[in-house]
């Protein structure tokens, strides 16, 4: 399985400072990587899976044996910038 980071996901999580939040992310890619099917679907935009990891939501598509992580930020502003 081929995994893709966003240039997005990629510049939140370096953005992390605190170390129980850089846990948590991290045991979640884990589990993620392991069953892609985990995370419940985004009603409005057909694919893409969300994950709540306290207090943000990691956004990521599974597609054709890829492994997508598009996004990763506070709730309110992940979606905002999905709906756009």
């Amino acid at each position: 399985m081929d995994i893709i980071r966003t240039r997005e996901f990629i510049k939140q999580t370096k953005k992390i400072k605190d170390k129980e939040t850089k846990k948590r992310l991290f045991n979640q890619l884990k589990e993620i990587i392991e069953n892609p099917e985990r995370g419940d679907f985004l009603s409005y935009e057909k694919g893409i899976r969300r994950v709540y990891v306290p207090p943000f939501r990691l956004l990521y598509a599974y597609k054709d044996k890829k492994l997508y992580f598009l996004d990763f930020n506070h709730r309110d502003k992940v979606y905002k910038k999905r709906r756009k």
